[in-house]
């Protein structure tokens, strides 16, 4: 095994770089820079830029929202340039993303950025008919594909990647996490052992450590802003039982002044049920999950960035890819696992200095990884009630088998509190609105609701 090493960085050695100028990029690129609205380096594109332009292995930790595609995207291309290869094709450099929207962004941004250079680049992933995008792999230098569809063209013998020099595996947790590792394994199989190998990660968890040093070699490790949300973001806790958390949605959203909101469900079965009765109260909303057709995502994705649909209810998997500038709140309708999944989603919001909020409903099973959440944040978290939002209703409809002990919390309207900091009410919660019970099926005032009509089963 090759002797490997790790060069780190540190972001407060960087702040001599004031523009792209310093890169000495092509003046191709530096179009392509302009149009893109690029003005100076982020902290993680001023680390990885050099060390790719240098032909070394690079690991990059950042969050979402940091810049990192770009990080990649323009020494690549730098690259093929001075290489005097052809723009079209065979393939040059493959990157791997484990969603059919992050694909598609990291492809759009390819052709941004080498539009005037006339580099091409083609898209792989399922969901859509794969002969088009044969036919753009054959003629393109760069390939950002999921690793299941570029398995079945490889196996079909219709993609070559036997002239790869360059290999990016983006969002390398999310896809160990999905269980694309084996294909990565086989895809890997089929490149040339030389070549560079750039890994980008939001986590780092063991098993992407152990990724990392089998295909990495002396790597420059760069790492920006990974354990933290950014400082413009405001956080807030709310304590609520289970079974309130609809009503509680529909009560925030009503007493929100939003552009755009997020909300995070586990299940995508609940994404699709949340979206939906939200719509039916009168809600944009829209959701995102893996068993949509390419056109319905690209179409809410579309409409989300827009602004035809306020609100996007969509779990973790499916919103990796997300890129839209106008997300002013972020929901946690179901916690998230993990206190690096909370910062990979309040990423979304508070980008490029914007201010930004992420809203977490908490029940008393979450408290524990909430308190992580806090560590992370560096504070403790507000919480808030609002002021006359029902907490102490009962679960007119508790799952069946649950032991008692599991149940969220018998009154909801108990010990709501926590890490001793007092609750702040809603200064606009005086006002009432109907909030919808779909396990009741009725109204807030206990007459019967057509809007049960509109929930699918989870």
């Amino acid at each position: 095994m090759p002797s490997r090493a790790t060069v780190r960085y540190s972001p407060f050695n960087i702040g001599f770089l004031v523009s792209f100028d310093i890169f000495s990029f092509d003046r191709r690129i530096v179009s392509g820079i302009n149009s893109c609205g690029y003005t100076m380096p982020t902290p993680i594109q001023a680390q990885a830029i050099p060390e790719v332009l240098k032909g070394r292995d690079v690991m990059g930790l950042a969050q979402t929202g940091t810049g990192k595609t770009a990080a990649f995207a323009l020494p690549i291309l730098q690259r093929i340039i001075d290489s005097g290869a052809s723009f079209r094709g065979p393939v040059r450099t493959l990157v791997l993303a484990p969603t059919r929207e992050l694909a598609l962004q990291i492809h759009e941004n390819f052709i941004t950025l080498g539009k005037q250079a006339g580099i091409r680049s083609a898209a792989v992933f399922g969901g859509v008919g794969a002969t088009p995008q044969v036919r753009a792999a054959n003629q393109a230098t760069v390939i950002v594909a999921c690793p299941g569809r570029l398995i079945d063209l490889l196996n079909q013998g219709l993609i070559k990647l036997n002239n790869v020099d360059t290999l990016v595996l983006d969002e390398a947790d999310r896809m160990l996490d999905m269980g694309f590792l084996p294909d990565i394994k086989r895809i890997m199989a089929k490149l040339p052992a030389k070549r560079q190998n750039l890994l980008f990660s939001a986590t780092m968890p063991s098993d992407i450590r152990e990724l990392a040093d089998k295909i990495l070699v002396r790597p420059a490790t760069v790492q920006v802003a990974n354990t933290a949300p950014a400082k413009s973001v405001k956080h807030v806790f709310y304590p609520v039982s289970q079974h309130l958390k609809n009503d509680l949605l529909e009560r925030v959203l009503d007493d929100t002044n939003y552009d755009s909101v997020l909300v995070f469900t586990r299940t995508k079965h609940k994404a699709k049920n949340l979206a939906r009765k939200l719509s039916f109260r009168g809600h944009d909303a829209t959701f995102l999950q893996g068993n949509m057709s390419q056109n319905q995502r690209q179409r809410a994705l579309d409409g989300f960035r827009d602004g035809t649909f306020k609100v996007m209810v969509a779990t973790d998997i499916a919103a990796r890819g997300i890129d839209c500038e106008r997300i002013t709140h972020v929901i946690n309708f179901d916690v998230p696992d993990t206190a690096e999944t909370y910062t990979h989603r309040i990423g979304r919001t508070g980008r490029a200095g914007r201010s930004g909020s992420a809203f977490t409903f908490v029940t008393r099973e979450d408290l524990k990884i909430m308190r992580e959440v806090e560590k992370v944040i560096g504070s403790v978290v507000q919480t808030r009630e609002l002021a006359d939002f029902d907490y102490g209703r009962p679960n007119r409809n508790p799952a069946p088998k649950r032991p008692a002990s599991s149940r969220p919390g018998g009154r909801g309207g108990q010990k709501r509190s926590f890490g001793g900091n007092k609750s702040s009410r809603n200064s606009e919660g005086g006002r009432r609105k109907s909030s919808g019970r779909p396990s009741s099926g009725k109204s807030s005032s206990g007459k019967p609701s057509s809007r049960r009509r509109s929930a699918g089963r989870a």
